[in-house]
């Protein structure tokens, strides 16, 4: 069957593009290699932690041996269910800083990319509980709402945050991002808004538009230098859908450059070691991966803080009964509630790091053989990390894993960030009242107060934050490491676009949901222009 458009992912730029271009009258159909996300815990605001470690809803790339960090390799997981990263993310709301698109303008020489212009799209569709302002909408789809609990862990952070002189500010969105505070999140009455509830399941009204999940894309189909669809298969068996008019890639950061250099689309010396005809040489495909890291302080309490227990026997029946009675209670909580953004080397100046307060022992499978208890994680994250990485494949085999090589500390500023704001972060912990909660440091553990013992630290427990991005960059024509045209049409083919995190020059300041969906808004604009 020809569709005008197919869409290859499901996830939050996927969601978007579907749901809006099926609503302008288009027959679109949906490739998702994930299943449903119709699963009770995805609506919790506090059921995804339940998931981040199940196959079923989370791909797992394993890196590449890392050699800065003692030859570790960590996990990069992305989401693998309808609504993609949206479904299963922290549902926290950030559109990073206003400068941060500078460069997108500097990469592409379009202004259409410009912070003012893109605040246009933010506002549009955003429907905030409680800003309504130059900075905020409130009538757009996807709800952004405050906190519905505030566990105890979280208030003491942010007051502590401020005695260590990180000004207290109610929006981290308003006119300076810096300052500590409670995060928004794409909740509504206490229920996650993920992409697709926001724009792909309402769109299913129109008849226009078809979602086949579990269908794993492997390649683009093309004739005469056109994108024409794909091949894909599900349940065992190979198919082909056919595009009218445009084949758009939303399947993220890895998987993106996967299916494009699958397809031939990529650098000649690897396609051509791969086995793979090139037919576009693009140096650019799979380069220039950036992804956010977070440097752990972790701390046992002196009493039952947090949301260690939560979720097991008696607290876990009140709580549930609470949340399904009321829509309140802990399982209305993200786990993330507060956060601060900050310059380790000047609170005064924009902020260079994102800290988060995780009210709960919190660490990556493996690194430590730590039991649970009453504690708190303080998280700190390079906004702007200088290190850049690759994707590349290891065979022409679709169902094989590509090479992840997120390259962490490459650049030995992100290393220097990242054990600034470890001090930081053990500065607020020296604050009233949360010192008066904790009952000692873990990690990176007492003794350990130089820098060449914090960095020690740092290389053996820096995570990801779920946010690659960057490997189908955008940019101008001539620009020879650009994948993708300003208007985000693959350079070198007809009728293929690319629409999701991998088409950033540079990565934002925050979480990088929120401006996912705005690239997808613009792909849909720049399609319906025709």
């Amino acid at each position: 069957m020809t569709y005008d458009y197919v869409v290859v992912g499901g996830g939050t730029a996927g969601s978007l593009i579907a749901g809006k271009l099926a609503e302008a009258g288009a027959t679109v159909l949906v490739l998702e290699a994930g299943g449903s996300d119709r699963n009770p815990l995805i609506q919790m605001p506090a059921g995804f932690v339940k998931l981040l470690g199940v196959e079923k809803y989370m791909w797992f790339y394993q890196s590449t041996v890392q050699q800065r960090l003692g030859g570790r390799q960590p996990v990069v997981p992305t989401g693998r269910v309808v609504g993609g990263g949206s479904s299963v993310n922290a549902m926290v709301y950030i559109r990073g800083q206003a400068t941060d698109y500078d460069a997108w303008v500097e990469a592409t020489d379009d202004t259409g990319w410009s912070w003012p212009e893109l605040l246009k799209r933010f506002k549009a569709m955003e429907g905030n509980n409680r800003f309504n302002n130059d900075l905020h909408g409130v009538e757009g789809p996807m709800a952004v709402s405050d906190p519905v609990h505030l566990c105890e862990l979280s208030r003491a952070y942010v007051m502590a945050a401020q005695a260590a002189g990180i000004p207290f500010t109610p929006d981290f969105n308003g006119p300076r991002q810096a300052g500590t505070g409670f995060v928004q999140m794409n909740t509504k009455d206490g229920r996650r808004v993920s992409a697709a509830d926001a724009f792909l399941h309402p769109a299913r009204k129109t008849g226009r538009l078809e979602v086949l999940t579990g269908s794993l894309v492997h390649r683009i189909l093309t004739a005469n230098g056109r994108a024409t669809g794909v091949e894909y298969s599900r349940d065992g068996k190979v198919a082909t859908a056919q595009a009218g008019r445009e084949v758009v890639l939303c399947a993220g950061s890895i998987a993106t450059p996967k299916v494009l250099m699958l397809s031939g689309i990529g650098p000649h010396f690897h396609l051509k070691e791969t086995g793979i005809p090139t037919l576009v040489d693009l140096d650019g495909v799979g380069q220039n991966l950036q992804d956010h890291t977070e440097v752990p302080v972790l701390s046992f309490c002196n009493g039952p803080y947090g949301y260690f227990g939560q979720d097991r026997g008696w607290n876990q029946i009140r709580n549930g009964l609470q949340y399904l009675l009321f829509k309140t209670g802990p399982v209305a909580s993200n786990g993330v509630e507060a956060c601060s953004f900050f310059n380790p080397d000047d609170l005064s100046a924009e902020a260079k790091i994102q800290q988060f307060c995780v009210p709960s022992v919190y660490l990556e499978p493996g690194t430590t053989d730590l039991k649970p208890t009453w504690g708190l994680t303080i998280n700190s994250c390079v906004l702007r990390p200088g290190s850049r990485g690759s994707v590349r494949l290891t065979s022409d085999d679709p169902r094989q894993q590509p090479l992840v090589d997120p390259n962490y500390f490459e650049d030995p500023e992100d290393l220097r960030l990242s054990i600034g704001g470890v001090r930081q972060a053990r500065r607020i912990l020296a604050q009233t009242p949360l010192k008066g909660m904790i009952d000692r440091e873990i990690f990176p553990g007492p003794g350990k107060d130089s820098d060449e013992a914090i960095a020690e630290h740092a290389k053996k427990f820096v995570k990801t934050v779920y946010h690659p991005v960057g490997t189908a960059r955008m940019g101008r024509e001539d620009d020879p490491r650009a994948v993708v045209t300003p208007d985000l049409r693959v350079k070198g083919i007809d009728g293929l676009r690319v629409a999701d995190a991998s088409v950033m020059p540079t990565i934002i300041s925050g979480n990088t949901n929120s401006t996912t969906l705005v690239i997808a808004d613009k792909a849909v604009s720049f399609m319906l222009q025709r």
